[in-house]
């Protein structure tokens, strides 16, 4: 059977449940269970969580990544104070203000970096600019891993971010909806990149890594966790059948599911990407991950929507983006590449 265009590069979350997330779904709703997260599944993700960083963390499931960057930073801020992030952080560009609104005032403090990563420096910047009473309090600073422009802090980049955000005594938050890709790329443990490089909270991302819903809040900073909980319920974020969205993390994180499918959608990223510099078109930020910026002209992009294939544009790089998930197959990027080189007669 043919491939049809559609939304397969639009986003990673337009890929489906994977087989062992939704098995252990499956497996969840047998029989019945303590309801708000007393249930077997979730005490058996929550090991496995813990097990997975080498640590003794507190976990909190949530509904989605919005949520969960949301909360995890309310609880690091009070209304006076500020929060260091990228300009195009994903807190910034695409929370429709809900740091601000659950942190009641917290300003995010915008900072630039090259291709999507802040660097020490910049940290150091921003968190010192101003110190008077007149101006935000910088508090907390927050990167996305990987970021939104699919690259990746590797271990040096998080040390020198490490070392500014303790000598100008921050919090510091790790957006990891992606953070699955990171790995996949970096070939490290999880706690290598997380609480041994200084990070005090981490927002886990499992929808976009094969799950149907769900996000979580790993606090290794155990303190900035203290009730935590009431948080969650304020924000209708506390699952009554919390076991639904725990049982998936209990799929993933069985014999390496998550690693496995964040390996094949950067994989997946890399052969699209090479087909595209083929056929003559720049890729406009480093694949590091699973997504690809890729330089149509406004001419391209209109003759590959008119064949059918729906992606979105990046604000911040002016691109198009094409994102690969687990579920990504090489027939799908075959027939993109061959309706590239049908209507892109600027390329060979």
């Amino acid at each position: 059977m043919s491939i049809q265009p559609g939304c397969q590069f639009a986003s990673d979350n337009t890929a489906g449940i994977c087989p062992e997330a939704m098995s252990a779904m499956t497996e969840a709703n047998q029989d019945a269970a303590k309801p708000y997260g007393e249930d077997p599944w979730t005490k058996r993700a929550t090991s496995l969580i813990r097990d997975l960083f080498e640590v003794d963390c507190e976990i909190f499931f949530t509904f989605n990544g919005t949520a969960a960057n949301a909360l995890a930073l309310s609880a690091m801020c009070q209304s006076h104070h500020g929060v260091v992030a990228h300009r195009w952080s994903h807190v910034e560009t695409d929370e429709c203000g809900a740091p601000e609104f659950f942190c009641n005032g917290s300003k995010i403090l915008l900072a630039s970096g090259h291709n999507g990563r802040l660097d020490g420096a910049k940290v150091a910047e921003v968190a010192s600019s101003r110190t008077d009473v007149h101006f935000p309090k910088a508090k907390a600073l927050s990167i996305t891993q990987s970021t939104e422009v699919g690259t990746v802090y590797d271990l040096d980049m998080l040390q020198d971010i490490e070392d500014s955000v303790r000598r100008c005594g921050l919090s510091f938050h790790m957006d990891g909806a992606r953070f699955a890709n990171a790995i996949a790329t970096l070939g490290v443990a999880p706690s290598e990149v997380t609480w041994k490089r200084g990070v005090d909270v981490l927002c886990l991302g499992g929808t976009k890594n094969g799950m149907a819903v769900g996000d979580c809040v790993v606090f290794f900073n155990r303190e900035l966790g203290q009730e935590f909980e009431y948080r969650c319920k304020q924000a209708g974020q506390l699952a009554s059948k919390m076991r639904f969205l725990s049982a998936p993390w209990v799929g993933l994180l069985t014999d390496d599911a998550w690693l496995r499918n964040a390996q094949h959608a950067n994989g997946m990223a890399q052969t699209l990407a090479k087909g595209l510099e083929t056929l003559g078109v720049r890729i406009a930020a480093p694949v590091e991950s699973n997504a690809i910026f890729a330089d149509f002209t406004t001419e391209q992009t209109a003759a590959l929507r008119k064949l059918g294939w729906i992606f979105y544009e990046f604000d911040g790089i002016g691109t198009p983006r094409l994102m690969c998930s687990w579920k990504t197959t090489g027939a799908e990027i075959d027939t993109f590449l061959s309706d590239c080189k049908s209507t892109l007669p600027a390329n060979p």
